[in-house]
């Protein structure tokens, strides 16, 4: 390795922190030639040693460490021991590592390289041109550390045309069925890596769908049902077909379910939640639900495709029975329903008072309301830039999305932008609250999974925000 990159004296001390890019105009020189893609020195402007990465002249980040101290070579030696540390990282902290995210890029020292796990199948994005040059090196030490039945590629991804890179998909090893079948969580899920969203599947929101548990059950006291001991005799036959089991044969007593009118409720959710799910893709959240105890969950997908393979999903998982689906835009989808709740609300108020109603003048939708209402939008800030509109769409969404959750139920929102900080969304949801007269607790605040691990100081692997609300009305204090 003969050529080495001097930073200039005036940049900031990110690589120091552990911040593995370097930006053009951060070098203050090159000594030597290399070629795009080439292994290259980086060393402070008083010739210190900081780190080795590899070089491309064309893309604005010049050079990405993937080594803070001498490298000689990117080979498949080097590949299979970074490979063999995420394993042994991903075997510590996830629960089914057969299926999670095997290579986080930075945050595993390997940048521009995604791997994601389905089972047998590999899923890998390369997304810079170091990488790239590297491919068959990177296919051959996956091969060894994983032993995979296929290795498919899914690199359609704008950002390495920044890199001088054409967008790229397809078989790289063995045999890749166009759908895989994972676990997460205890739940079946179809995966379509060849024409999903990204590599197919979000595995960075693993801990947060399970994190939804609590808010699923405990809603029957609401409808006045309560415990009471009956004889088991007098316990009708749907109330054991229901829940596939038995009636003891031995007769005696029993606690069951009863309503306010003292009858037994036979349902086996009926302490379940009505939940809400936006920007569902395929169910992964509305699955969540029905296991935690869910009893009516609304699916929502702006997608025919993705509520397809999320209806195939719910199937598997034998949640049909509590789940109906829509295919719609979120916002106009909760907008209508915001805007006809008001309307029934106002109506009503008019009744109470005595006053005239118009009533040929239509509501113009359900007005709906949910237990726990769910929002997972795609990012709507790809540039720092657009950060100000996101932020505008965030309020909004939530603004919509909290006047549907009942009174003391919860609001669950995410977002996976960057650009905007926890700040800016926190502000945006305050922003919202302020304006639908709600007031929020914060129960619980969290980012993304353990096989998403992040590096302090790179900022850009911290971009997944996600939140659990109650939701109270001002005037309910």
């Amino acid at each position: 390795m003969g050529a080495e990159v001097i930073l200039n004296a005036s940049r900031r001390k990110r690589l120091e922190a552990g911040h593995p890019w370097i930006f053009a105009n951060e070098i203050e020189r090159m000594e030597g030639e290399a070629e795009p893609g080439d292994l290259v020195a980086v060393r402070d402007h008083r010739g210190r040693l900081l780190a080795t990465g590899y070089w491309n002249p064309h893309s604005q980040i010049a050079v990405r460490a993937v080594a803070f101290g001498p490298l000689e070579r990117m080979d498949r030696a080097f590949f299979v021991k970074r490979f063999e540390a995420c394993r042994r990282h991903r075997e510590r902290f996830v629960e089914h590592p057969r299926d999670c995210r095997l290579v986080y890029g930075e945050a595993d020292f390997l940048p521009g390289l995604i791997v994601d796990r389905f089972g047998g199948v590999l899923v890998v994005q390369i997304l810079t041109l170091g990488m790239d040059v590297r491919r068959l090196e990177i296919v051959e030490a996956l091969k060894e550390v994983f032993q995979p039945d296929g290795i498919y590629e899914r690199s359609d991804v704008p950002v390495r045309k920044l890199e001088g890179l054409e967008e790229r998909t397809g078989l790289l090893y063995g045999e890749c069925p166009e759908t895989v079948v994972i676990v997460e969580n205890g739940i079946e899920l179809e995966v379509d890596i060849v024409n999903g969203q990204k590599t197919g599947h979000f595995y960075d929101h693993r801990e947060n769908r399970a994190a939804i548990a609590p808010l699923m059950t405990g809603w029957g006291a609401r409808s006045g049902i309560r415990y009471e001991e009956r004889d088991a005799l007098d316990v009708p036959d749907d109330y054991f077909a229901l829940r596939g089991i038995g009636r003891p044969d031995d007769g005696g007593r029993m606690r069951v379910p009863v309503n306010a009118n003292g009858r037994v409720v036979t349902y086996p959710h009926w302490d379940g939640a009505t939940v809400l799910e936006c920007f569902a893709h395929t169910g992964s959240f509305t699955l969540h639900a029905c296991r935690y105890g869910a009893k009516k969950v609304t699916c929502l997908d702006v997608s025919e495709h993705a509520i397809e393979t999320a209806r195939r999903n719910v199937q598997r998982n034998g949640f049909e029975d509590r789940v109906e689906f829509v295919v719609a835009d979120a916002f106009d989808y909760l907008r209508g329903q915001a805007k006809a709740l008001e309307e029934r609300v106002r109506r009503a108020l008019a009744a109470k008072e005595g006053k005239k109603i118009d009533t040929s003048v239509p509501i113009g939708g359900e007005g709906r309301t949910w237990d726990v209402v769910i929002l997972d939008p795609p990012a709507f800030a790809k540039t720092r830039s657009a950060a100000e509109n996101a932020v505008r769409g965030y309020k909004d969404i939530n603004l919509h999305a909290m006047k549907l959750v009942n009174e003391g139920g919860y609001l669950v929102t995410a977002s996976c932008s960057y650009h905007v900080s926890p700040e800016m969304f926190l502000g945006a949801i305050a922003d919202a609250a302020k304006d639908a007269g709600k007031l929020l607790r914060l129960i619980e605040w969290r980012t993304q999974a353990k096989d998403h691990p992040q590096i302090l100081g790179v900022q850009e692997g911290q971009y997944l925000k996600f939140a659990i609300f109650e939701v109270r009305s001002r005037a309910s204090i």
